[in-house]
């Protein structure tokens, strides 16, 4: 049962589950990237038997095997996924940034080029579910970025192919290539490239505690989104809320894995204890029951605040990865919060609408790394240039400060080049 508490009876780092890899997964990830870096296909063919179970003759999705896929695809849902994908496109095509000039001084020109990376891989996760909402989160920002090529992995079934649905997604939103791969193996193949596998600048997508930690030992040689915890939710609700709403909105995150955390912070122990009988009735009603049960009764939580106010410092103190604010007039109380991967404001927007079909990403900071990090967006996908241009007399209205600062510096040489073009006759 999910356990009441006012706040402070616990530490603030513990609100939320902490996942840090231990020595035998370091030290396995090491291995494994090791090998696929060395052997190539040979490596992550024998990974994808052992991890997987499948034996595969070709790791790319053939064209055959995409349209298979999609004539397996009922129409309905078909729809679902192009409307999901409109919506996703229309939000993140306001996060685009354009290059600029700045040339107000004669003799300056000054500038920013934003450029694309020239390859994205996109680990989707498999396992004990699968995500064509992951699928469409990461290639349409991507796409829109501009990115030359798009490169998904996600672990394939036992017989070898991939779920319909996740094809679906990719050819909704635009994977230019799909690899059968999961795990860290699939992290190794596209951050050091294999014969099937090109190497690519930047990867992204969540995984498990395997796929965070390759993210994390491959950093630096690639670029990566974030390295993404278990999931996360926390609910302000007020003693108007409906109990049953949000005992459905906790779960709704409990059930993606046992380490998954639910918390709701209330200013009304009425409140607290119908939701924590709520969470008792709908509990049984889940498919994934005993998934959920493990993340409620493990880490869950319901933090009785003094006031509606002291609750929302405290979600600012966790930082949630998804944040419902649950009270009348949410806009009221929109500047308060500061640190939340994702806000859901009022009674009638529950956080599954943001993993599917609203439109903001879903990929999102957890543990606490909203205070310093963003959703995964456009902004992912490119990187900036700048540029600098002077004439002849511009250097020569400056040199001497170049010369000054550079001489402060101890850096003689710096001073030189400056003031060198500004002595030689013309």
């Amino acid at each position: 049962m999910i356990r009441i508490m006012k706040y402070g009876e616990t530490p603030n780092g513990e609100i939320f589950a902490r996942s840090m890899p231990t020595v035998n997964v370091t030290e396995t990830v090491a291995e494994i990237l090791k090998q696929v870096r060395e052997r190539g296909d040979e490596a992550l063919r024998e990974y994808t038997a052992k991890f997987d179970h499948a034996e595969l003759e070709s790791l790319l999705v053939s064209q055959e095997e995409m349209d298979e896929a999609m004539a397996r695809i009922e129409p309905e849902f078909l729809a679902v996924l192009e409307k999901a994908a409109a919506n996703i496109r229309k939000f993140h095509q306001r996060q685009v940034r354009n290059s600029f000039i700045i040339n107000d001084e004669p003799g300056i020109v000054m500038g920013q080029k934003v450029i694309p990376v020239d390859r994205a891989g996109l680990y989707v996760p498999g396992g004990t579910a699968a995500y064509p909402s992951t699928v469409l989160m990461d290639l349409i920002p991507a796409k829109i970025a501009g990115v030359g090529e798009i490169v998904m992995t996600t672990p394939p079934g036992p017989d070898g192919k991939i779920n319909p649905v996740i094809l679906a997604a990719a050819r909704v939103g635009g994977a230019d290539r799909i690899v059968k791969a999961g795990g860290a193996q699939a992290i190794a193949a596209l951050a050091f490239g294999t014969q099937s596998v090109p190497k690519v600048d930047k990867i992204v997508g969540p995984g498990n505690a395997f796929v965070a930690e390759a993210k994390r030992q491959v950093y630096g040689l690639v670029s990566i989104d974030m390295i993404a915890g278990p999931s996360e939710i926390l609910i302000v609700g007020d003693g108007k809320s409906n109990p049953v709403h949000l005992a459905a909105d906790l779960l709704s995150q409990a059930e993606h894995d046992k380490v998954a955390s639910a918390v709701l912070v209330t200013d009304s122990q009425e409140l607290a204890e119908a939701v924590q009988a709520e969470l008792e009735k709908q509990l049984p009603l889940l498919e994934r029951c005993e998934i959920a049960r493990a993340s409620i009764d493990n880490n869950g939580k319901i933090i009785v605040a003094e006031s509606l106010q002291a609750a929302i410092e405290i979600a600012n103190e966790i930082a949630p990865e998804h944040l419902e604010l649950c009270v009348d007039n949410p806009f009221d109380y929109l500047d308060s919060i500061r640190h939340a991967g994702s806000i859901f404001l009022g009674r009638n927007c529950p956080e599954a609408l943001g993993d599917y079909l609203a439109g903001p990403n879903h990929t999102l900071p957890t543990q606490g790394t909203a205070k310093f990090s963003s959703p995964l967006s456009v902004d992912d996908f490119v990187k900036k240039t700048q540029y600098t241009y002077f004439t002849r007399d511009a250097l020569a209205r400056v040199a001497r400060d170049v010369d000054l600062f550079a001489r402060k510096e101890g850096l003689t040489g710096h001073a030189r080049s400056a003031m060198i073009r500004t002595e030689e006759k013309v």
